[in-house]
Parts: C-alpha cells; sequence; structure tokens
C-alpha cells in the first residue's frame, strides 16, 4: 500500500497561506507471495519455485510483469547469480485453469511478462532455476532470490522473497584399483579404494558407510589398512576365505567433509574429502 499527502496554497495581493495536509492511502488490490518448493540445494541441482498473485479488486489487472533476481548478490561490485532459468519450465495457472506460458526474459535477472488476473481472481507462476558455480555450498549457506511485481496499475513495485538452504550432508563416492594387473597364480594382489566426499558435511561413524566387495580369485591371508593404519579382522572388516566375501564393518569408514574456495571470478571450487582404504592378499590355489 502508499501513503500520499498534499496541501493546497491560496495567493493574494497580501501574500500566500498553505492549507493543511491531507493524508491517504492507496490501497494495493494486488498481493504476492514467493515459495521455494525445493527444501535445500547441493551443487548442480535444480530449484523449483511457486509465485502467488492474488487480484482482491473489482477490476481486472492486466500487464503484470514478474522480476525475480536469481539470488543476485556483489562480490568486488560484480553481481553474481547463484540461479539460472531453466528454459522452457514457466507454468501459469489462472483461477485453476493452466493458461498460455507468460513471455520468458531469462536474464539475468529473469523477467516474466504479460500476466493478466480477472478481478477477485488469483494466479500462479511456476517456474525452475539450475543452481550454477556462483551458489555457495559451504555448510549453513543459504539462496535467497526476490520476485518484484509492476505493471497492471500498481501502484508500488511489491516484493517477494524465498530461501533455500544448503543440503549439508556427505556425498560419497568410490572407485576401485589393482596392483599388479598381470600376476602369476598364487601371486599376491592389492586393492585400493579411493573413498572421495563432495558433501558439505563429514561421513562419520554415524552414517555407518560400508565398502564390500566379492574377492574373485580369492584371497588368502588378506592385510587391510584404511588411511595407512592397519585394521583388525572382526574388529573393523569381516572376510570369509571360502567365499571371497569382503566387508568393512559399520561406523568404521570416516570421509572428510570438501573444503571450498571462492575464486577471483566468483565461482567456487570444491575440493573432495578423500580416504583410501586397502586390501592386499595371496591368490587362492585353485582346486579341481
Amino acid at each position: 500500500m502508499a501513503v500520499f499527502t498534499n496541501f493546497a496554497t491560496l495567493s493574494y495581493k497580501g501574500g500566500t497561506r498553505n492549507s493543511n495536509t491531507v493524508t491517504g492511502e492507496i490501497m494495493e488490490t494486488v498481493s504476492v507471495q514467493k515459495t521455494a518448493v525445493s527444501t535445500g540445494y547441493g551443487a548442480g541441482d535444480t530449484l523449483s519455485y511457486a509465485v502467488s498473485l492474488v487480484n482482491a479488486g473489482p477490476a481486472d489487472v492486466s500487464g503484470l510483469t514478474v522480476t525475480d533476481d536469481l539470488g543476485a548478490y556483489e562480490l568486488d561490485c560484480t553481481a553474481l547469480y547463484p540461479l539460472s532459468y531453466v528454459d522452457g519450465t514457466a507454468r501459469l495457472i489462472v483461477n485453476g485453469a493452466l493458461q498460455p506460458a507468460p513471455t520468458v526474459t531469462a536474464g539475468p535477472p529473469l523477467v516474466f511478462s504479460g500476466i493478466n488476473i480477472p478481478a477477485g481472481g488469483s494466479a500462479v507462476l511456476v517456474y525452475e532455476a539450475d543452481v550454477t558455480g556462483y551458489a555457495p555450498l559451504a555448510p549453513d549457506s543459504e539462496i535467497t532470490n526476490t520476485v518484484t511485481v509492476t505493471g497492471g496499475g500498481v501502484s508500488v513495485p511489491l516484493t517477494a522473497s524465498a530461501t533455500v538452504g544448503s543440503l549439508d550432508s556427505a556425498e560419497l563416492f568410490i572407485s576401485k584399483a589393482l596392483s599388479p594387473c598381470v600376476v602369476p597364480a598364487n601371486g599376491e594382489i592389492t586393492y585400493s579404494f579411493e573413498l572421495t566426499n563432495t558433501g558439505n558435511t563429514e561421513a562419520g561413524a554415524a552414517d555407518e558407510a560400508v565398502v564390500s566387495d566379492n574377492f574373485d580369485p580369492i584371497l588368502t591371508n588378506i592385510a587391510v589398512s584404511f588411511n595407512g593404519a592397519a585394521w583388525t579382522r572382526a574388529v573393523q572388516y569381516s572376510y570369509d576365505e571360502a567365499t571371497g566375501a569382503f566387508a568393512t564393518l559399520p561406523g568404521q569408514i570416516t570421509v572428510p567433509a570438501a573444503s571450498y574456495t571462492q575464486n577471483a571470478d566468483g565461482t567456487w571450487t570444491v575440493e573432495p574429502g578423500t580416504a583410501t582404504l586397502t586390501v592386499s592378499g595371496t591368490i587362492k590355489p585353485q582346486t579341481t
């Protein structure tokens, strides 16, 4: 709503006189709310948003424009955008009925134009945005983006914001290496399991990460280490020499969180946390 004031001036031969000041208020008939459908974000995720518009007035409203700042923030006097509109995802629903998509300018900023709402009606604008390389990823990070509604007889720009927090969790990956690649019968093999964590939270005992494998050929007299420290059978891992079934016990695997560094251009570099599990053993003689 907008408040206005004014006064009158009386001029005459002997001078001027000002009247008293009167104050009025323009009650906006259009209101806006913004909702983030997504509850959290990580690198490369896609977020969904809904912008709700209500026309409480007795007349139709036409030609509204909705502008989304895509979470813009400044770094060294340069605007950075942690969100990017996903082309073709805009949907406009008026009084419960799907309408032709509004005109979209991807920006940044992102602009939707030509939105009409009948008297006493409502509209919902739904769209998606990708998380860009400018989005902060460290624990407790947030992306707040704001929409501004103008046009259509709106006297003062209307704004609404939505905030999505980072997904604070571990994100684990595993790769396996063999040495040597060519080994004689009854020779020794070493398997190395490289564990990486691109998440912003350590994978700890509570996550109960387990590495399991079925060694073929079966190994005997295995030696196991984690990050260079020797492990003990039945304490940190289990192994069945009859079948070659190997598994770490729950709560033994820990992988540190990734670290994040913002570059001069505003993008973020992710350095994954790593851990190494090594299993060595002698190939079990084949029986005929």
